[in-house]
């Protein structure tokens, strides 16, 4: 066919190019909507057969189910993503600031990172203009970005007199392996959704949105059971096949604030900028599953103290039955042994320390030897980490059964400063102090 012959197709794309940027601020849905026509056609243009067509042509886009359309606030006493429900899909990235960048770029930074976070919480398009696109068609799904500064963010924006106590570096475990290159960090950034492009899209914003700020360190992609998989709404199971996170502290306990957020201070005393925030310890796991499945199922009850099939206590009940601690078998023994991993990280065996475990499972393919690497990217929220994670995890150090199957790889410890109120940004309080 000769070039001079017009192309409809290579037409299109050519005043596709030339198409001026739609206007921002307009929610990911709405707009959906507003180009169905143009999206149909190129549809049409692409399909290979009459179905696809079919499919596409002139139909209006469906109704959000309730995964898509939930939101979450941005604003509020509390920073999202803490007693949010386990989301679907997760990123946590870490950043250092730039070299020569300070205060003023990190607050410059802060301000950038909330007004975003804000947008696509709401299902928003971001404004700029620079939009990959990647989420138009989907709403908020829960998503929730949540912000946090490591130890060393004081150093770089002389605020070393404003940093908590509680952010000394923790203590070293004998069962570590950790890699430093993926530990720790200025910037920590959780992002969750229960729609793994919308996670992803909010990752990429966030990244391009440090411009010269700051650079990542790390970043690590996980995921849960996605809402609606099961008959009802059940623990979430990690990848041992083990429900995970039946002694949760709960919202509804009389001393569920006190235990996961820093209570509020006069102003202008020390560390007041933390009120209503929390502490986020992020362990990466790595779970040796080929081990863990060759133990017969019995084994890997007696290892965890727990039944697998509903996560009730050895010592019989269901999931949320309590331990009964001192109960022996026919044989004399200990139902649930002594090194179980339930019985070492119990409250009532660590002086009543509690923390709020939100994780995410990970799998990043095949190891070199031919083992899985996957396992636990652990987030942990407490108000005081000395006094939740680290007796507890001191505790499991001298003794898990589970700690012949796992390790930890990669550790950080982060303030989470509370939530912004409208017009403000996380971490204001600190760095405008």
């Amino acid at each position: 066919m000769s070039d001079t012959v017009n192309n409809p197709v290579k037409d299109a794309a050519k005043d596709a190019l030339s198409e001026p940027s739609s206007d921002s601020g307009i929610s990911r849905r709405r707009l959906l909507g507003t180009v169905g026509a143009a999206g149909a056609t190129g549809l049409v243009l692409g399909a290979a057969g009459g179905a696809a067509a079919y499919a596409a042509a002139g139909e209006t886009p469906a109704e959000l189910t309730t995964v898509g359309s939930t939101g979450v606030p941005f604003y509020g006493e509390h920073q999202a993503g803490i007693t949010t429900p386990l989301q679907a899909r997760g990123h946590l990235i870490a950043f250092d600031l730039a070299p020569g960048a300070g205060r003023k770029e990190a607050a410059a930074l802060m301000r950038r990172w909330s007004a975003l976070a804000g947008e696509l919480m709401a299902g928003e398009v971001p404004g700029g203009g620079d939009d990959t696109g990647v989420a138009l068609d989907a709403g908020p799904s829960s998503l929730t970005v949540t912000f946090g500064f490591g130890r060393t963010f004081f150093d770089r924006t002389a605020l070393v007199a404003q940093r908590p106590p509680e952010l000394d570096p923790l203590p070293a475990f004998s069962s570590d392996q950790l890699d430093a290159g993926r530990s720790n960090g200025d910037l920590w950034v959780q992002i969750g959704a229960d729609d793994a492009l919308v996670a992803f899209h909010a990752l990429r914003a966030i990244q391009k949105a440090a411009g010269d700020a700051a650079r990542v360190r790390w970043q690590m992609n996980g995921f849960n059971r996605s809402p609606g998989a099961t008959g009802k709404p059940m623990t979430a199971r990690n990848l041992m096949g083990q429900i995970d996170g039946t002694r949760n502290p709960k919202p509804s306990e009389a001393d569920f604030d006190q235990r996961i957020f820093v209570p509020s201070r006069p102003s202008g005393t020390a560390y007041d900028w933390l009120a209503g925030g929390s502490y986020a310890v992020v362990r990466r796991i790595r779970m040796l599953l080929d081990d863990w499945e060759r133990l017969p199922q019995k084994k890997q009850e007696r290892v965890i103290g727990r039944r697998k099939s509903d996560g009730a206590p050895l010592t019989g009940g269901s999931e949320t039955t309590e331990l009964a601690l001192d109960r022996a078998g026919p044989d004399g023994k200990l139902v649930i042994p002594g090194n179980a991993h339930a019985r070492i990280s119990a409250p009532e065996q660590n002086g009543g320390a509690a923390m709020l475990r939100r994780p995410f499972s990970f799998h990043d393919g095949i190891a070199p030897d031919g083992t899985p690497d996957a396992g636990l990217l652990f987030v942990c929220w407490q108000a005081d980490p000395l006094r939740g994670f680290v007796p507890v995890q001191r505790k499991l150090d001298r003794g898990d059964a589970l700690s012949a199957f796992i390790r930890h790889e990669a550790s950080g410890l982060f303030a989470v400063p509370g939530g912004a109120r409208k017009g403000e940004y996380v971490g204001q309080r600190l760095l405008e102090s």
